[in-house]
């Protein structure tokens, strides 16, 4: 009786196994990519001054950033593509003596200027130093339409995470799996290299043109899948 007991034992413990490791689910996150070329960039650059008066430090400012707005819209870029970037005026302190001193103002005023034909990015950075411009923070690189590159970058997500469960499948020994569900949990794009590029002083008298190499740009997709064994 006690065998016949213990048999039963060891069949229902097995019978829960089997069904245990017939209920068992695999969930994987995946990860696809799609490099895709810039075609927008936009332009940070812009003014800055210092005088012991304040409203002349900002006038010097405005009168080069009207310069320079007029040199851009005279090479063909639209106004409504021309914003301004930030304002700032703020003192200067002398801290030697036992009370601080104001010395004089800082001013400075930027612009993004956004350029929807890749090659004139030089060309625009040239054209805002010739016109006063002493500050340059920037270029940021976009792509105006990533939705191809989306629907690949999903395509790649979903087969790495097919690759993933497959291998903790064959590793923990649950054999064949199917996809019982997916969800999407992410898109973002970011360019994938450092820009490089160098302006030129204003002062400095040379022919050869500031060279910008646009990054590519990546767009990433993530999903989360669900498997169950067959």
């Amino acid at each position: 009786m006690r065998k016949l007991t213990a048999l039963i034992l060891v069949l229902v413990l097995s019978l829960s196994l089997v069904s245990a490791l017939a209920d068992s689910s695999v969930v994987v996150t995946g990860t696809g990519e799609t490099f895709i070329p810039a075609d927008t960039a936009v332009v940070s650059l812009g003014v800055t001054a210092s005088n012991a008066d304040a409203l002349k430090a900002q006038a010097e400012v405005n009168e080069n950033i009207a310069r320079i707005r007029t040199a851009l819209t005279g090479a063909g870029l639209k106004e409504e593509d021309i914003n301004t970037g930030y304002v700032n005026l703020y003192a200067s302190y002398d801290y030697s003596g036992y009370a601080e001193k104001i010395t004089g103002y800082n001013a400075s005023s930027s612009l993004a200027v956004m350029v929807k034909d890749i090659s004139r990015v030089g060309e625009v950075i040239d054209l805002a130093f010739g016109a006063g411009a002493n500050m340059l923070d920037g270029v940021s690189f976009s792509a105006s339409d990533d939705t191809a590159a989306r629907a690949e970058s999903l395509k790649a997500a979903v087969a790495e995470a097919k690759e993933k469960a497959a291998v903790l499948a064959e590793a923990a020994g649950l054999g064949d799996l199917e996809i019982e569900s997916i969800q999407e949990t992410g898109f973002f794009s970011y360019e994938n290299a450092a820009n490089r590029f160098a302006a030129k002083a204003a002062d400095v008298e040379t022919d050869t043109a500031t060279i910008i190499q646009a990054a590519k740009i990546c767009v990433s997709a993530t999903v989360t899948v669900s498997f169950r064994t067959k």
